[in-house]
C-alpha cells in the first residue's frame, strides 16, 4: 500500500463519510426520494458521457447487468432512498454510523450464512463493532431520536448488505464507470415513481441547498465511486476495504463541524469502537487473504 493508495483511500472515506451531511442538507428543503431520484438522473447522465468519452461501450457482462439491477435497486434506491427519508427525522451522524455497520454486517453474514472461516480477531471486532453500536444508540434514543428514522436506516444498511453478498464481482469485464452510471439511472427510474405518488416537487431554493445537491451528486455521487474503483485496482478489494474503519469517525466530524450536532463523551466513546471493531474485522480478513 503505496503514498497514492492511502491518499486513495482517505478521500474515498472522507467522501463517502460527508454524503450524509449533505443529504441532511437537502431533504431539511426538498422532497428526499425526487430530489434524490433527480441526483441519480444527473450523476447517471454524467457518468455514462464520461464513459462514452474515455471509450468505454455498453457491452457489459451478464455479472454487470446482474450488478447493474440489484445495486441500482438495492443501494441506490433502497439504502440511499431510505436514507434520506430518514433523515428528515434524524441526525446525519446517526446515520452515518448506521451505514458504517456495512463490513460488520457483511463480515456476520459470511459467517452465519456462508459458513466462512473468521479468525478470532474478526470475532473480537464484530462484538465491539456491536457494542458501540448499541452505545450509541442507546445514548441517542436517550435523548430523543425517532424510531421511525433509525429503522429506515437499519433497513437502508441491511439492504445494502445484501446486494453487496449478491453481486461480488461486479468490478469484472471493465467498464466500471458505464456500470456505476446505469446504476444510478436504474436508481432514478425506481424512485421517480415512488416520489410522484407520494410527495410534492416544494422546495425552498437557496445557495445551501444548490451546494448540497451540487455537491452530493458530483463528489460522493460521482468522484467517491471512481476513487474507489482506483484503490480497488491499485491495491485489490479487500486491502482497501480496511479504510472503510474511517467512516463513522468522518461521518460524525464532519456533521458536528458543518451543522453543529452534538457530539457527547458517548458518542465519541462510541464511534472508537465502532471503527476499531470495523478494523479488526477488516483487517482479520486481510490476513486471511
Amino acid at each position: 500500500m503505496d503514498v497514492r493508495a492511502i491518499l486513495y483511500g482517505l478521500l474515498f472515506a472522507l467522501m463517502w463519510s460527508s454524503a450524509f451531511t449533505s443529504a441532511r442538507i437537502i431533504v431539511a428543503e426538498a422532497p428526499p426520494i425526487l430530489s434524490l431520484s433527480l441526483r441519480f438522473a444527473i450523476s447517471g447522465a454524467l457518468g455514462l458521457v464520461i464513459a462514452y468519452g474515455i471509450g468505454q461501450r455498453m457491452s457489459l457482462t451478464r455479472g454487470q447487468w446482474r450488478a447493474v439491477i440489484v445495486f441500482g435497486i438495492c443501494q441506490n434506491a433502497l439504502y440511499l432512498g431510505l436514507n434520506f427519508v430518514a433523515m428528515q427525522w434524524i441526525e446525519a451522524s446517526l446515520a452515518a454510523i448506521i451505514a458504517s455497520c456495512l463490513p460488520l454486517l457483511v463480515a456476520l453474514a459470511n459467517w452465519v450464512i456462508f459458513s466462512e472461516k473468521t479468525r478470532p480477531l474478526g470475532v473480537v471486532g464484530l462484538v465491539a463493532g456491536t457494542i458501540g453500536v448499541v452505545l450509541i444508540m442507546g445514548t441517542r434514543l436517550q435523548g430523543g431520536a425517532d424510531l421511525t428514522g433509525i429503522a429506515l436506516c437499519i433497513l437502508a444498511v441491511v439492504a445494502l448488505t445484501v446486494a453487496t453478498l449478491s453481486v461480488r464481482s461486479a468490478s469484472g469485464g471493465g467498464n466500471l464507470l458505464m456500470v456505476v452510471g446505469l446504476q444510478m439511472l436504474v436508481g432514478s427510474a425506481v424512485l421517480l415513481p415512488i416520489g410522484l405518488a407520494f410527495e410534492t416537487w416544494v422546495v425552498t431554493w437557496s445557495p445551501r441547498l444548490i451546494g448540497a445537491l451540487a455537491y452530493t451528486t458530483l463528489i460522493p455521487g460521482l468522484a467517491a465511486t471512481w476513487i474507489w474503483f482506483l484503490l480497488v485496482a491499485r491495491i485489490g478489494a479487500t486491502p482497501a476495504a480496511t479504510f472503510h474503519f474511517l467512516n463513522p469517525f468522518f461521518g460524525v466530524v464532519i456533521a458536528w463541524a458543518l451543522l453543529g450536532e452534538r457530539l457527547g463523551a458517548l458518542d465519541l466513546a462510541g464511534v472508537v469502537i465502532v471503527t476499531l471493531g470495523i478494523l479488526a474485522v477488516q483487517l482479520s480478513r486481510l490476513r486471511r487473504n
